[in-house]
């Protein structure tokens, strides 16, 4: 039974679920409620299984030609999302970065904070020019991030992609709306610019921004997850660790991806489970 709804219309940037109306040479007319019809080029990865009546996910934007086109791949970022692209060609009038699509997706150079380069990676977010329908890219980012804090609380699961360092920490984009920040002596794992992680709200500020975690705040929230990466990190070192409690703070963060305050209270709890045993300054799993 299928349980896929159509698109009432055509949606530029982002994931139309279309009607399989004719086949051609070409490749597959899809269509709307509203019987706007669009091409699925053979190019574009035409499934082979999908037959006349058949309801299809397909990334809907522009060709070379400015007409509407689908694909079933996927862009590294959709309408109204961020992401961090790769510059792969640059003109007078603006930049191409690689998003994903045989179609690489325009910078204008209004759009751009500084000069771009070639082969470098920029943090953007995907823009519509609602009168030519184009789909653009734009580094001016600002103005797109919400100072509406409804519906916000503390923590929250959000997903965050991380925009920039500074002194503190990372600044991140939280659910493609809100800015906020992960500063960094709350971080014990490796986090670089591009990277997406899950992130949690540890304070909604009176600036319209956001303090960040990453893992749930509470003991009771984290400590199995924190047992668990020590057992995982354990069992790729044959079950035994040079590391104990005792051990530089540095070190555990290194190894263990974890505070120390974290890693001493998780490895109490597997002691106490009876699942790693302490030899002095090492411990081993109990196999």
């Amino acid at each position: 039974m299928q349980t896929k709804l159509k698109n009432l219309i055509l949606e530029i940037g982002k994931v139309n679920t279309l009607e399989v109306i004719r086949q051609s040479d070409n490749g597959l007319y899809l269509g709307t409620k509203d019987a706007t019809e669009v091409l699925l080029p053979n190019a574009y990865m035409v499934p082979e299984e999908m037959g006349v009546g058949a309801l299809v996910d397909v990334f809907v934007y522009t060709d070379s030609e400015d007409r509407p086109v689908a694909t079933t791949q996927m862009p590294k970022a959709m309408l109204g999302e961020f992401g961090y692209f790769t510059v792969v060609d640059y003109k007078s009038y603006g930049a191409f970065v690689n998003w994903g699509l045989p179609k690489d997706l325009f910078v204008p150079l209004s759009q751009q904070k500084e000069y771009f380069h070639i082969g470098e990676q920029y943090i953007l977010r995907v823009c519509l020019d609602d009168q030519t329908n184009r789909l653009y890219a734009t580094q001016k980012i600002g103005k797109w991030l919400s100072r509406d804090m409804s519906g916000l609380y503390q923590n929250k699961e959000m997903d965050l992609l991380v925009i920039s360092k500074t002194p503190l920490g990372y600044k991140v984009v939280a659910d493609n709306l809100y800015e906020g920040m992960l500063f960094g002596n709350e971080i014990f794992e490796p986090i670089e610019i591009g990277m997406r992680k899950k992130g949690y709200i540890k304070q909604v500020r009176k600036d319209f921004k956001l303090d960040l975690v990453l893992q749930p705040l509470g003991a009771d929230n984290n400590l199995v997850q924190l047992e668990e990466k020590i057992l995982a990190v354990m069992g790729e070192g044959a079950g035994k660790s040079a590391l104990s409690s005792k051990s530089d703070a540095t070190e555990i963060i290194n190894k263990f991806g974890m505070s120390k305050k974290n890693f001493k209270r998780a490895l109490t709890a597997l002691k106490t489970k009876g699942l790693i045993r302490q030899d002095g300054d090492n411990i081993s799993l109990n196999l």
